[in-house]
């Protein structure tokens, strides 16, 4: 089944953060956009890449409004460690989730179960907790943060501009559209 669409569903999980374990939950990130970003485990090869990719553009997703929320399977203790002992993890300054349980890994829907790991899920998700956007790929396949970026502000636009929609490759400042009966068979 999809969720897209649909709200995210209560969680509460600890986390490390700047040099410090919190608690997040499901209520505490609604009010803004999100972006929850899966992956496997925590020390292994295409995962520190994607992490290290979105920390480098982490500054542009703020000035959107827009808080990064990393899960795995791994527990908050593990992402300290690994944030300790590795140059590419060290310049992470968002949220780095703990799912031991696989609550929240079920929650959206990317757990493999005979593994106990989450595939590569993301998820953009509104103010109102609403998922609006999702892409999984296998493990061996790593992500983009530039293209996800670029979804965001995708979401954004469109969530800003009722009866509009963005495109194939829509970049922010480029043409939307406006779907109508005159636009039929016209694209």
């Amino acid at each position: 089944m999809s969720v897209i669409n649909t709200h995210i569903k209560p969680f509460r999980n600890m986390a490390f953060k700047e040099g410090k374990f919190i608690e997040v939950t499901d209520e505490a990130v609604k009010g803004k956009w999100s972006v929850f970003f899966f992956y496997p485990a925590d020390f292994t090869f295409v995962c520190p890449t994607e992490l290290g990719d979105v920390a480098d553009r982490y500054a542009e997703f703020q000035k959107l409004g827009v808080e990064i929320y990393s899960v795995s399977t791994d527990t908050h203790f593990t992402h300290k460690a690994w944030h300790d002992s590795s140059d590419t993890i060290r310049k992470i300054r968002y949220t780095m989730i703990g799912d031991p349980t696989g609550t929240l890994t079920r929650n959206f829907d990317v757990m493999r179960e005979a593994e106990g790991l989450a595939d590569r899920g993301t998820f953009i998700v509104d103010p109102q907790g609403v998922i609006q956007a999702v892409e999984i790929t296998a493990e061996g396949i790593g992500r983009n943060a530039t293209d996800l970026l670029r979804k965001v502000k995708a979401a954004q636009y469109v969530a800003a501009h009722p009866g509009e929609v963005c495109p194939a490759k829509w970049e922010e400042g480029a043409a939307t559209l406006k779907p109508s009966l005159d636009l039929v068979g016209k694209i």
